[in-house]
């Protein structure tokens, strides 16, 4: 169908090399999108770069810092000379520490903060003026049930996504004249690297997630190929400012 056809879009999926970013990455190429991956560690850019030429699609990885703004703008510029054009931008790397609100560092504070929501800031602002040059583009913020729920175990990190959510809004409304849409994505409890950690570490976990949830499971990276399909193609061209959960019905359970 012609309006989720992404033949000849470019795509940059930050965190792109494993979990929610490369379960987008994929769904992204499947459709037809030129995908970089861009995130740290060279060995997993390569594997989730093969996967994804794997499948049929131009893929390029890129090693970047996403809390340097210089790594941020070298990012787009590096997308723009090896691919032409950039058209989606999925700002999705992020990173947790599970304290109890007292026993933060400050400096873990700042760290959160940065990685996961200054780093969104920058790559917006380092992807904008070629957006706005081509004519319009997507950008994708990932943003999370904490965006929604509190938690005593995760004040930085909500906070950065409650953030993310404002910060879409903030950004639909200002460029929406120039023909570019931003939208959330508010995952639920999903089965990634990040999750696994706090299944170990806190009991019971596991079986409260799954009770609480209408589809019964946990969700997988598979489950965001389709929103980012979506969100990335024509077909939303008139959806913008949403924040959308992909949980399984998690946020609507009483």
């Amino acid at each position: 169908m012609e309006l989720f056809d992404l033949s000849g879009r470019v795509a940059i999926v930050t965190g792109g090399n494993g979990g929610i970013g490369l379960g987008m990455a994929r769904g992204l190429a499947m459709a037809g999108a030129a995908v970089v991956i861009a995130a740290r560690a060279p060995d997993k850019n390569a594997a989730a770069v093969a996967e994804l030429e794997g499948l049929g699609a131009a893929a390029l990885a890129v090693e970047v810092d996403v809390t340097s703004e210089a790594s941020c703008r070298a990012l787009v510029q590096t997308t723009l000379e090896g691919l032409g054009r950039l058209d989606v931008l999925v700002n999705n790397a992020g990173t947790n520490i599970r304290k109890q609100p007292e026993d933060y560092a400050l400096e873990e504070w700042r760290m959160i903060l940065e990685t996961n929501l200054t780093s969104a800031f920058m790559c917006c602002q380092a992807a904008y003026p070629a957006m706005r040059q081509a004519g319009g583009g997507k950008i994708v913020n990932i943003g999370s049930m904490m965006s929604i729920f509190g938690a005593s175990f995760t004040a930085p990190y909500a906070a950065t996504k409650g953030g993310m959510v404002q910060l879409t809004r903030a950004l639909a409304c200002a460029w929406a004249k120039d023909n570019i849409q931003v939208n959330a994505v508010l995952p639920g409890w999903i089965d990634t690297a990040l999750t696994r950690e706090a299944r170990r570490n806190l009991q019971g976990l596991e079986e409260r997630v799954v009770a609480r949830t209408p589809a019964g499971r946990w969700g997988t990276p598979a489950d965001f190929a389709g929103i980012a399909v979506w969100l990335a193609s024509p077909a939303s061209d008139f959806v913008t400012g949403a924040a959308i959960p992909v949980d399984g019905g998690y946020s609507v359970q009483g």
